[in-house]
């Protein structure tokens, strides 16, 4: 299975337009929104979420630019995590695609109600419960019951989800669970044997976002590193989805010394493996 970050960052991005935090002015390598590519073989791929920044990602991405012919495109599907803007909102920009198929949970399904209509609007596209991918095996593990603030808080089912994806054929395991509330019940049965863990590393700690005025950190959805980084154990798991606020974003910093001391991985954008 080949593996592409296309983006790392949560919602907004580093630089985020709207920030003048310590991280936003420090002249730091940009990171692009959360979202993953991901493939059996190497030529039809599959997103893992969709950021409102997909079409630069794809164009800065070999492997999912167009070709050979003139509307042919390497994209064969997409995986939702959520319904959160961040990681939805760039179904929209596919539009031209004229239709994929969209694999979420039922109520992610729901919530995205809007964004059907639009797409289906422009072709021929598809919404269903996850499934298995060609090579690829999909397991799906519930993690929390966030919703995003469009959607209405007696909306049933859970919001949040993590992906377990084996490929058949070599036997690799990526696990992707860029949002956690909580370390789930079931979650280490969930991420054992797995070559590749990409987890939810949008803050560091309970009380980084007081520095911008922002919410507490669990009430946003997300555990911080400091609440994890003890259950790694020298696994080779890599943190993503970093909040522009975060100071592991700052390779000098001493946030980002201690998760390469755990064992941990801070990929940058564009970052490839193979499992």
């Amino acid at each position: 299975m080949k593996v592409i970050l296309l983006g790392t960052a949560a919602g907004g991005g580093c630089p985020q337009w709207n920030c003048a935090c310590r991280r936003c002015t420090a002249g730091l390598p940009p990171r692009t929104q959360d979202c993953v590519a991901i493939s059996a073989d190497g030529d039809g791929w599959f997103l893992l979420n969709c950021s409102p920044d997909i079409r630069a990602q794809i164009l800065g991405t070999p492997a999912l630019r167009a070709g050979p012919g003139p509307r042919d495109i390497p994209l064969r599907g997409v995986l939702l995590t959520d319904a959160e803007l961040d990681h939805a909102l760039g179904l929209l920009m596919l539009r031209e695609a004229g239709g994929l198929p969209v694999w979420a949970p039922d109520a992610v399904l729901r919530a995205l109600t809007p964004f059907r209509e639009i797409a289906d609007s422009y072709g021929d596209w598809t919404w269903s419960s996850p499934a298995d991918l060609p090579g690829l095996h999909v397991r799906v593990l519930p993690v929390s019951d966030k919703k995003p603030k469009y959607v209405s808080a007696a909306e049933a089912g859970p919001s949040v989800v993590a992906y377990r994806i084996e490929d058949g054929a070599t036997g690799g395991v990526l696990v992707y669970a860029p949002c956690l509330k909580s370390w789930p019940a079931g979650f280490d049965a969930f991420v054992a044997d797995a070559d590749l863990v990409l987890l939810d590393g949008t803050f560091y700690a309970p009380d980084e976002m007081a520095g911008v005025g922002g919410p507490d950190q669990l009430a946003m959805g997300h555990l911080p590193i400091t609440a994890s980084l003890a259950r790694i154990a020298g696994r080779p798991w890599a943190f993503t989805h970093l909040n522009n606020t975060n100071p592991v974003l700052d390779p000098a910093s001493a946030e980002h010394a201690a998760v390469l001391a755990a064992g941990a991985l801070l990929p940058a954008d564009g970052a490839e493996f193979s499992l």
